[in-house]
């Protein structure tokens, strides 16, 4: 993936939506104003995910559900996206939730899903997709994504019997809020998520 020409992103001290610190971000906003200069990536990662005879693709609103709908799209296969609920108050970490509009929970029980975002790190939305899905019955064969940041959705997922397939994998450090070392270092931290 020539995710250089696709993503820009600083250095900072940054909140992840998983709740763990970081000090790399990626702006994503701009990724998909281009179809066609994202239309090389979408069809590799439809070629990655192919193999594993899904039948829908699922993907957290914002960024994940327009990758999700153009690789639908490029398979052919029926698309869904969950929509970012309140989070969890009681979890330091992975407290973020999502929901199936109730108008596609029903149908949902009968796909064999991947779950696809743009960029994975701790891969706090698509393990609420994950267990949404999960939820209304449905099952999910394979995770997808342009980019994967780090191993911590790569080895939950490993835990699950779920493999992860991507177009990039880069290392990626994240730290829980008590073990930052920029917090100790008294960096303002700046939410991300």
């Amino acid at each position: 993936m020539r995710s250089s020409a696709v993503l820009a992103g600083g250095n900072g001290h940054c909140l992840l939506e998983s709740g763990y610190h970081a000090d790399t971000w990626f702006d994503l906003d701009a990724l998909f104003i281009d179809p066609a200069a994202i239309a090389p990536q979408v069809d590799g990662l439809a070629a990655l995910i192919r193999p594993h005879d899904v039948t829908a693709i699922c993907g957290p609103l914002l960024g994940g559900a327009f990758l999700a709908q153009v690789v639908a799209a490029s398979m052919g296969v029926r698309f869904y996206y969950c929509e970012k609920g309140a989070s969890d108050p009681s979890s330091a970490l992975f407290g973020a939730r999502y929901r199936l509009p109730a108008g596609l929970r029903e149908h949902a029980s009968k796909e064999r899903f991947a779950v696809v975002d743009d960029v994975i790190s701790a891969g706090s939305s698509v393990r609420a997709v994950v267990s949404e899905l999960e939820g209304a019955g449905a099952r999910t064969v394979v995770i997808g994504s342009l980019l994967v940041l780090g191993t911590k959705a790569t080895d939950y997922f490993a835990a699950m019997n779920i493999p992860v397939v991507a177009l990039d994998r880069r290392d990626f450090q994240t730290w829980s809020p008590d073990e930052c070392p920029l917090c100790g270092s008294g960096v303002p931290l700046e939410n991300r998520a």
